[in-house]
């Protein structure tokens, strides 16, 4: 399989929130304004590359080699919650705003399954180290466009009259229904 095959693959057929519906806490939480979606995107894209970064060599080369793969999503996890306290202290100190504004969030990074299946993924589908990172970016660069697909509705949604009980919660997860359909339309593009 190409490189843009994957890509692709990652970003729109198999999006991680849209079609496997991993990452929803972020994506309904950090998703009220293209700011957020932006500032959480790009975090989660950091974290996953740097994550398929570590992981990979780690499996091939430790847990493989020694017999251990049965511990790969406990080191995966440690791993990724290591990659998460860097961001943590990467945007306290420099982008401060954008700490403040992510909140719980940030932290919820650490516990995004979506960065896991990525390292889980790449093992699973036996992609070289460079199929690894090309598919962690469209994983990533998949949940950014959801995200700011999400952000975008929400800024339409505000303006819109909605009965009482759609208001909130319902209404997103509405949406976000109606996006996945509509991403459902991508599974034609790669066979």
């Amino acid at each position: 399989m190409n490189l843009f095959t994957i890509f692709i693959k990652a970003m729109l057929i198999d999006n991680i929130v849209l079609m496997s519906f991993l990452a929803l806490c972020p994506f309904i939480g950090m998703s009220t304004d293209e700011e957020k979606s932006i500032g959480m995107g790009l975090a989660v894209t950091f974290v996953t590359v740097l994550a398929t970064c570590v992981t990979w060599p780690i499996y091939k080369f430790v847990l493989e080699p020694l017999d251990l793969v049965f511990l790969k999503t406990l080191g995966f996890i440690l791993v990724i919650a290591s990659l998460v306290q860097l961001v943590e202290f990467y945007l306290k100190k420099c982008v401060p705003g954008l700490y403040r504004s992510m909140g719980i969030y940030l932290a919820l990074i650490t516990t995004n399954c979506a960065i896991l299946a990525v390292t889980l993924n790449n093992i699973s589908r036996e992609y070289n180290f460079v199929q690894s990172l090309v598919y962690a970016v469209g994983v990533a660069m998949g949940f950014l466009l959801a995200l700011l697909l999400l952000a975008g509705v929400r800024a339409r949604i505000k303006t819109s009259p909605l009965p009482a009980f759609m208001k909130g919660t319902p209404v997103l997860f509405v949406a976000s229904a109606l996006l996945s359909m509509a991403f459902m339309g991508f599974s034609g593009l790669v066979k």
